[in-house]
């Protein structure tokens, strides 16, 4: 039985279902808060919330959970972006169960506080977002959402063009390659190993196929001429004679000696 059965078999009464979508509606609910706040007023809170490496060192370990609650500054993105993890949540519920889901969402904050410790950055809720995004694309890849509540776009191309936008983001600024490996380390361990035990069976598929390609040209004919390489499938018209040194030769080759 593999690890994760095994946890799960004895653990997995402690998860909390609906993970994804409880983390989602306490982002509406500090949404709510903030809303009846000035911006002045709302700062001090937000930076309450904040992951913070040198604050959690001075004991604020808070700061490792509370970071995913801080909602988008802009009501509308807020508002979309929590409906928008709610769906990923209860498809990713459907595909793995709660004790997974649980899994893959602590581990990643885990890393990325592992992360912000070491190298000092600042993490918000957007990475969470991303791994979610990452993993529903990789299981879904063919479901479609309405772009603009109009446009129909499969989920494989904005998981895509989310990556390309975070590959050009570390081009353009190296450092930023640190948190995008921390925030992301829990999609590589999720899903690594079963695109490399993919590949490794795709490559055997390709060679027991080259394999049977090949006997099976092989087995196509008995005879084959050892200076023009013609056989009976070519020209069913030859015929063939065997040389003193074991060599065949074709009808039309001894008669040009």
């Amino acid at each position: 039985m593999p690890l994760i059965d095994r946890l799960e078999s004895r653990l997995g009464r402690f998860a909390i279902p609906g993970l994804i979508q409880a983390i989602a509606i306490l982002q509406l609910f500090t949404l709510l808060i903030f809303m009846f706040l000035s911006p002045d007023a709302r700062q001090p809170y937000e930076d309450f919330l904040m992951l913070q490496p040198e604050l959690v060192l001075q004991g604020q370990v808070w700061r490792l959970i509370t970071y995913i609650f801080i909602p988008s500054s802009s009501l509308i993105f807020a508002i979309i972006g929590a409906m928008f993890m709610m769906w990923l949540g209860r498809g990713l519920d459907e595909a793995w169960g709660s004790f997974r889901v649980n899994l893959y969402v602590f581990g990643g904050m885990i890393s990325l506080a592992i992360g912000a410790l070491i190298f000092g950055y600042q993490a918000n809720a957007m990475w969470f977002y991303l791994t979610a995004l990452f993993a529903f694309a990789t299981i879904y890849p063919n479901e479609e959402i309405l772009l603009f509540f109009i446009l129909p776009v499969k989920i494989k191309w904005i998981a895509l063009f989310t990556a390309v936008m975070l590959g050009l983001s570390v081009i353009s600024s190296p450092a930023f390659l640190i948190p995008v490996f921390f925030a992301l380390l829990n999609y590589a361990v999720t899903f690594g190993p079963r695109y490399i035990r993919g590949q490794v069976q795709s490559a055997r598929v390709a060679s027991r196929r080259a394999q049977f390609e090949q006997s099976h040209q092989a087995a196509a004919y008995f005879h084959q001429c050892k200076i023009c390489g013609k056989t009976e499938v070519d020209d069913p018209t030859l015929n063939f004679r065997v040389t003193e040194a074991g060599d065949e030769i074709c009808s039309s080759c001894r008669k040009g000696k």
